[in-house]
């Protein structure tokens, strides 16, 4: 029986924004897988770019940032907000970019697009988890329903 079993590629990536209300902020990881980016930002921007702890592209969170403040737009209570790219780090084989919102009052909606990788890959699915005080509610965005509101 597991003999018939093959193995397929997903891709998925995951967006956890966490409200704190101390500091007003949107903080927010977005975990991708290496290969994935990589493949995009060659393609996109330099085919000589290199994601890997050990031998990175001078240039990679320029290009990481550029592409992400492409495909990730917020709003909150209608309004748009941009993100500062505060880093990545590498782990096994993720990528985990750090983003923030600063000056966030209370709110009581957020819309998200998130359009990573979907130009690349037609089965790319982008799970956004939003977790403000004690709610939590999910998203799981695809090619074509790549936007998602969600009212707390």
């Amino acid at each position: 029986m597991l003999s018939s079993f093959t193995a397929h590629k997903f891709y998925v990536s995951v967006t956890q924004i966490d409200y704190n209300k101390e500091q007003k902020s949107l903080q927010i990881i977005s975990r991708v897988f290496v290969d994935d980016i990589e493949d995009l930002l060659q393609e996109r921007y330099d085919t000589t770019i290199v994601l890997n702890v050990n031998e990175e592209t001078p240039k990679a969170d320029v290009y990481l940032q550029k592409y992400f403040n492409q495909k990730l737009k917020l709003k909150v209570d209608g309004k748009e907000v941009n993100f500062t790219f505060l880093g990545k780090e590498y782990e096994d084989d993720l990528v985990i970019c750090y983003l923030e919102i600063e000056n966030i009052q209370a709110f009581e909606s957020i819309e998200i697009s998130n359009e990573i990788l979907m130009d690349l890959f037609e089965e790319q699915q982008n799970i956004v988890h939003v977790k403000k005080e004690n709610q939590r509610k999910s998203l799981i965005l695809e090619k074509g329903k790549s936007i998602g509101l969600l009212n707390f």
